[in-house]
């Protein structure tokens, strides 16, 4: 079993579901007492936030190159970014290690090329909905073209991640905005929906969903274990 470098804390929320599903999905491959050899590296996501309103992304690929750095000198023979904003400084990260950096984007492009899924509709942080790193990353390598709520969405988007989703805030009312915000990109062509934030399948399930759904968390997660047992 390789060794999966982790580095996560944005938020601690989601690096928590990151470290379980790893862990289930090597015990459900391997089976009796085994888990996953995993290295994780928490940052303090109150600096990052800071970056990122800032539009500070050089500083803050800066720390995230040096966590990689850090986690390969640690043994880590990969590295998982555990949040989607932040692969904005996915070139950053690569360019420091020599061992693989396994973008979000592309497991989940993976996963939507499987489904047929031609026309996804994209939740996300703002910047992540908003710049192109992302969309671009999907577009130019794989083809597909994400779309996004339009500007009154990608508000309502942002403000439940960052206001309740990171610090473990679940509403009920919030789940109910997400599915109008869904159900207007479904009459507006949208064939699915990418769950492009890693929190926010602690707010919907893909039983929730009117349309295919993938959950760039657990897709993430899963094709760290294929590295890992591959």
């Amino acid at each position: 079993m390789k060794t999966i470098g982790l580095i996560g804390g944005m938020s601690y929320e989601s690096t928590a579901i990151y470290y379980r599903l790893i862990n289930e999905d090597v015990h459900a491959r391997l089976g009796g007492h085994h888990s996953a050899e995993l290295i994780l590296w928490s940052v303090d996501f109150g600096p990052i936030e800071a970056m990122q309103r800032a539009a500070a992304w050089d500083k803050a690929g800066e720390k995230l190159a040096d966590v990689a750095r850090r986690l390969e000198a640690a043994g880590a023979e990969a590295i998982v970014l555990s949040a989607n904003t932040m692969h904005k400084c996915a070139a950053a990260i690569t360019a420091a290690i020599r061992v693989p950096f396994l973008h979000i984007a592309d497991a989940t492009a993976i996963a939507l090329k499987k489904a047929d899924a031609a026309r996804p509709l994209l939740l996300a942080t703002r910047y992540t909905m908003e710049h192109e790193f992302y969309r671009g990353h999907l577009a130019k390598h794989h083809g597909i073209e994400a779309i996004v709520p339009d500007a009154g969405g990608r508000t309502v988007v942002h403000d439940v991640i960052f206001n309740e989703l990171v610090h473990g805030i679940v509403k009920p009312e919030s789940k109910a905005r997400y599915l109008d915000i869904i159900d207007a990109a479904r009459r507006q062509g949208a064939d699915s929906v990418i769950f492009g934030c890693t929190e926010i399948g602690m707010l919907l399930s893909p039983k929730d969903v009117p349309l295919p759904s993938f959950d760039t968390a657990v897709l993430h997660a899963k094709a760290a274990v294929d590295f890992a047992l591959g």
